[in-house]
Formats: structure tokens, sequence, C-alpha cells
């Protein structure tokens, strides 16, 4: 099945030369409505997570790194990129999104270091 955000964001990824190095990964919940992965963000590279969202719903999200990371919680709009949730410079962080919209959302972290970065997240 083509997914749009996960196809736009391998193209980005492999225009950059980054495609080996990039992190992409589809969220597959678990039967308990959960999601955990453990990653690492190479250095000047990005890590994301992305799945389709309903209306209404709400997920908790919740992430700790070793390093500093660029961080946010974005959607496509046309060709415009909404985004719910912005921060730079974190090793940690938290929050609830609360869906306004029907969209394929994505959790991201870009590694603006010379170091690699480990990555743990859990959605519920």
């Amino acid at each position: 099945m083509f997914k749009p955000v996960r196809f736009i964001a391998l193209l980005v990824a492999v225009l950059s030369g980054a495609a080996a190095q990039a992190e992409i990964v589809d969220i597959a919940w678990s039967g308990d409505g959960r999601f955990e992965r453990r990653m690492t963000v190479a250095p000047g590279k990005f890590a994301e997570v992305c799945g389709k969202l309903a209306k209404a719903q709400a997920v908790a999200w919740r992430f700790d790194a070793d390093g500093p990371l660029n961080f946010n919680i974005h959607y496509h709009e046309g060709k415009d990129v909404r985004y719910p949730e912005r921060r730079d410079a974190l090793v940690s962080g938290s929050g609830r999104l609360q869906v306004a919209l029907a969209q394929d959302y994505c959790w991201m972290w870009t590694n603006k270091s010379a170091q690699p970065v480990a990555l743990e997240l859990m959605l519920t």
C-alpha cells in the first residue's frame, strides 16, 4: 500500500544522500495501544516515526535521548507542513497530541551534532 508521508520522507532522504543513515519507521500499535522504539540518530541525520491518526484521537508521547536533538510533530496539508509541536536541543520530552484533523502524523528528531544519539520513544 502506498504511504505518501513515508514516500515523501524517503524521497527527501534519498535526494539528500541520507537514505542509508536516516531512519523512517511506520507506527505499528501493539494490542494494548502502545508503540515503543529504540533507535540511533546518526550525526547530521534524522529519525522519523509516522502513522495515520483519526480526528479526536489523543496520543501521549515521551522520549529520552543521550544527547540533544531537534524535535517536532508534523503533518502535511497539501504542500504546507503543520507543526503541532516543535522544540530544539532536547534530551527528553513528553506531551499529549490531541488530533484535530485526520492525517498522517510524524514524530521527527534531527541530530545537529557530530556524534550519534541514542533515542527511546513511547507512544500510547
